[in-house]
């Protein structure tokens, strides 16, 4: 039999249905199983913001470090991704995601219990180490399972981590309101222990791939720049010549130094060089860092945005995120059919272009309608845009390696949770020494825009691909 490749296949014909793995049986309760673990991991990213006013409360804490139960899990997830994406590699997939889920469970647990709020910080840092293993990892669980009809499934699975992150705030203000904020982290005991039976019994053995000594420094130098350079950015509202900036930002830059010296060097590094500066790596990874800024930071921003310039009450703010939620959900499930057609390129470019609109929506007056009914348009159509552009965009970085799915995912998770902490750290910096919060929130949405504008090129760059990989 005749086995023919496309996976370096110019983007002319649409080639026909490409010989690869068999999918395994329970392929669909097996994605069913990793995409509630995920959907949980990615909600606990903005639950807590509905809950800071009672945890201040009753933990007698100051805000600033109530602030901290998010700042600090998004840092965990940003360090815990591409670490978890080279173990599973290494180690199989299948073990990391238990580990992931024990991890997880444990922490949410003694966060449901803890009495003070430094207690509580600490606590989130390991449940966010939980919930960053579980997006590489199950990544390549989804890729293993169902075989030649990965490239569908993977670009489906993959746009759930921004519908969890929408969900949250609305989530969170119920649970807060009839439950207490103790409840946000009790509820992922149940069912976190359900999927660990689940994952045990149903996921198949991820093979390992043979592997001298862990790169331990690398990792070590690795997590030193990303903690370095985002507490620095979270600490950007403080001015630049405060001390709080500044030094973890000169750390991060002595971190980076040695992190590329050592990665050249090293015989096995921890993240190849390849991954991050390679073929179609170097583009794929700076693109990343502008969508997470322009897609998930944006979504932090909202809210606040809409009780600032047009004075809506929390709760309205909140479900404007809902329609972006919708309209995300309704195309990407019709983007993911049309990958194999139409190639990576044109659904990212045309899925950019219609963020771009609704961020330059957002930021304009409404024309003679409620401020509400605008916004939630706007935010709508940037929903349609991510709707297209995520399974493309995921597909077209996992495809340049499929033999590391895991340590991709990772990065690219590192790198779009990079750039929403810079997009927000930066604009809520600008806000603080604002006279007109509102007018400079809607400056910094085109100024988003105009950054994902200028990277539309990068796509270019990017080698395409129609067909399975």
């Amino acid at each position: 039999m005749r086995t023919r490749s496309v996976r370096a296949a110019p983007v002319s014909a649409v080639p026909a249905e490409v010989p690869g793995p068999e999918p395994l049986p329970r392929r669909h309760v097996v994605f069913a199983v990793v995409a509630i673990a995920l959907f949980m991991a990615s909600i606990d990213q903005t639950i807590v913001a509905t809950a800071l006013n009672a945890i201040q409360a009753d933990l007698g804490a100051e805000l600033t470090w109530s602030g901290w139960t998010i700042t600090v899990y998004s840092l965990g997830q940003i360090i815990a991704m591409p670490m978890a994406g080279k173990l599973g590699d290494h180690f199989g997939r299948k073990r990391v995601f238990i580990v992931g889920i024990c991890v997880f469970v444990l922490a949410s647990l003694a966060c449901g219990f803890a009495d003070n709020i430094y207690l509580l910080v600490a606590l989130r840092a390991v449940q966010a180490f939980g919930g960053g293993a579980f997006m590489p990892s199950a990544t390549g669980i989804v890729a293993e399972h169902f075989g030649r009809h990965r490239d569908r499934a993977v670009g489906m699975f993959t746009s759930i981590f921004p519908i969890g992150g929408i969900v949250g705030p609305i989530l969170g203000g119920v649970i807060v309101t009839y439950f207490g904020w103790r409840t946000i982290f009790l509820v992922n005991v149940p069912i976190g222990v359900l999927l660990l039976v689940l994952s045990y019994l149903l996921i198949a053995e991820s093979p390992r791939r043979p592997a001298g000594r862990i790169d331990f420094a690398g990792l070590a130098l690795l997590a030193s720049l990303m903690l370095a350079t985002m507490y620095g950015l979270t600490n950007l509202g403080r001015g630049l010549t405060s001390p709080w900036f500044l030094v973890p930002e000169l750390v991060a830059i002595g971190a980076a130094y040695l992190f590329v010296r050592h990665t050249v060097r090293h015989r096995a590094p921890f993240i190849p060089m390849r991954l991050l500066a390679g073929r179609g790596f170097g583009a794929m990874n700076l693109l990343n860092i502008l969508f997470g800024g322009a897609a998930i930071g944006f979504a932090a921003l909202v809210p606040l945005y809409a009780q600032m310039r047009f004075h809506l009450d929390p709760l309205a703010a909140g479900t404007l995120l809902t329609a972006r939620g919708i309209g995300m959900i309704c195309i990407a499930a019709m983007a993911v059919l049309t990958l194999r057609r139409l190639g990576h390129r044109i659904p990212m470019i045309v899925g950019f272009g219609t963020l771009i609109a609704g961020l330059v929506l957002m930021a304009v007056p409404p024309p003679g309608v409620s401020g509400y009914l605008w916004l939630s348009i706007s935010a709508g159509i940037t929903g349609i845009g991510m709707g297209m552009a995520v399974p493309a965009s995921n597909n077209a970085g996992l495809q340049l390696a499929p033999d590391q799915i895991a340590a991709i995912a990772g990065l690219r998770g590192m790198f779009r949770q990079s750039g929403a902490i810079i997009a927000v750290s930066i604009t809520t910096a600008v806000l603080a020494n604002s006279a007109d919060p509102g007018i400079a929130q809607a400056h910094a949405f085109v100024v988003l825009a105009a950054l994902l504008l200028a990277a539309i090129p990068l796509v270019l760059t990017i080698p395409d691909h129609r067909g399975s990989w």
